[in-house]
């Protein structure tokens, strides 16, 4: 499988808890203006699949798009769809592609909305957060629960899929408060809902209003308490978790973030945006052979031309800066601003971190090759294996499932402590 992930950085104003890529100028220079962007990011997509055919990589049809930010919907609609026109002559999009944008209730009504179906949206994220006002006051966001149920219904109308994202853990909502927005959303009648735990950043504007003992400090049991509740009414509701923080109906998944889980190719284009090749070839001119940006930022489009037989994986980042990033791509280089390669030790812990997050669990079994894969048995002709017996006492602690098939599953306890969860299987595994 083959992923597009596109950052837009513009928003109308900062959210009090945001430490994401994002900037309320409407022109940050060297062309990444808000009426410029979408020409830039083709730009960029024109470099990287020069980048990939140089480098002996060759994508299937594009299985989904996800435009993120940052707020992609602060740019016009018709913009959205010139880059995923762009995608579809570039790479090329499966029939059945899942194509979503994020969106702030704020910025989009029932004509924008129609304009992305025609364009070959399928789904739309919002922005929700919370439905209790003085909640969405204590992060800063401007729209209303009636913008999201007027967007919802507006998707609905469109033949569009509906998602919303919730925050809980905020300084000031109450159980009750959270119990409101989980109910809320809902009664809107969405196929998926996304709920994450509020993280306060040292550097926001929250987290400096916490450090000043202006507002409280998030509490790890308020916040597994809220959890708790958000599962037990979305399964009342129907929705299944699928993933840590992501529930749905059935068939209704995030297939594009069910991609970043389970570790298929990506790229992501856009200032700050990250990229992910589980295979890449190695050029045989020792000028090009590395596939680190060189300094200053950006790859030559042309850099790298051979091919040996050793291949590995690897990670890369844009340039996170709007205008850095636009100056690497008028000089007609990627915008990287680095990139590194995944040791077979490193995706071994990849694979444990993003398959104790899945409903559909930890295969075992593709963790015993991954470890021998890595080399970590004590001799060539031994092979290392993880039993499901020494699994045992994580399941007597109740913090994980073993299927039939070997597949290990975290429980509701297993989520509330993932990281916990993900330390013990190290240990086992050895890494």
């Amino acid at each position: 499988m083959f992923e597009v992930y596109i950052h837009v950085p513009f928003c109308l104003r900062r959210c009090g808890y945001c430490d994401f890529n994002t900037y309320t100028a409407t022109d940050l220079g060297a062309g990444a203006s808000r009426g410029n962007y979408a020409n830039m990011v083709i730009r960029e997509m024109k470099l990287t699949k020069q980048w990939q055919l140089d480098h002996g990589i060759e994508e299937p049809p594009v299985s989904t798009v996800f435009f993120g930010g940052g707020t992609p919907t602060i740019l016009a609609a018709r913009d959205l769809v010139a880059v995923l026109d762009a995608v579809r002559k570039i790479w090329g999009i499966a029939p059945d592609a899942e194509i979503t944008t994020e969106a702030n209730p704020d910025t989009v009504n029932e004509y924008y909305i129609n304009e992305l179906a025609a364009g070959g949206f399928t789904r739309v994220s919002f922005g929700m957060q919370s439905a209790v006002p003085h909640v969405l006051k204590t992060l800063d966001r401007t729209h209303t629960p009636a913008n999201v149920a007027a967007g919802v219904n507006a998707a609905n109308k469109a033949g569009l899929r509906s998602s919303v994202d919730l925050i809980y853990g905020a300084p000031g909502e109450s159980l009750d408060d959270w119990r409101t927005s989980v109910t809320t959303a809902i009664d809107l009648g969405v196929n998926h809902i996304s709920a994450y735990a509020l993280t306060v950043e040292p550097t926001t504007k929250m987290g400096r209003q916490i450090a000043a003992g202006t507002l409280p400090k998030p509490n790890d049991d308020d916040e597994a308490a809220k959890y708790e509740i958000a599962d037990d009414l979305f399964a009342a509701a129907g929705l299944e978790w699928y993933e840590v923080s992501n529930w749905a109906r059935p068939g209704y998944e995030s297939q594009h973030n069910l991609g970043y889980w389970r570790n298929v190719d990506w790229a992501g284009l856009g200032p700050g945006a990250h990229s992910h090749y589980n295979a890449v070839t190695e050029a045989d001119h020792p000028q090009s052979a590395s596939l680190t940006a060189p300094a200053g930022g950006g790859c030559p489009a042309d850099a790298g031309l051979g091919v040996v037989s050793v291949s590995h994986g690897l990670r890369s980042w844009d340039i996170a800066h709007p205008r850095l990033w636009g100056t690497a791509i008028n000089e007609n280089r990627v915008p990287w601003a680095d990139s590194e390669t995944i040791t077979p030790e490193e995706n071994l812990e990849e694979l444990i971190m993003l398959g104790l997050r899945l409903h559909e669990g930890l295969d075992l079994d593709r963790i015993n090759r991954a470890i021998n894969d890595a080399g970590m048995s004590s001799t060539p002709q031994t092979l290392r294996t993880v039993s499901v017996d020494q699994l045992a006492p994580m399941v007597s602690e109740g913090l994980i499932t073993v299927s039939d098939n070997h597949r290990v599953v975290p429980t509701r306890r297993g989520r509330l402590l993932n990281d916990s969860v993900i330390e013990q299987f190290f240990d086992f595994v050895g890494v």
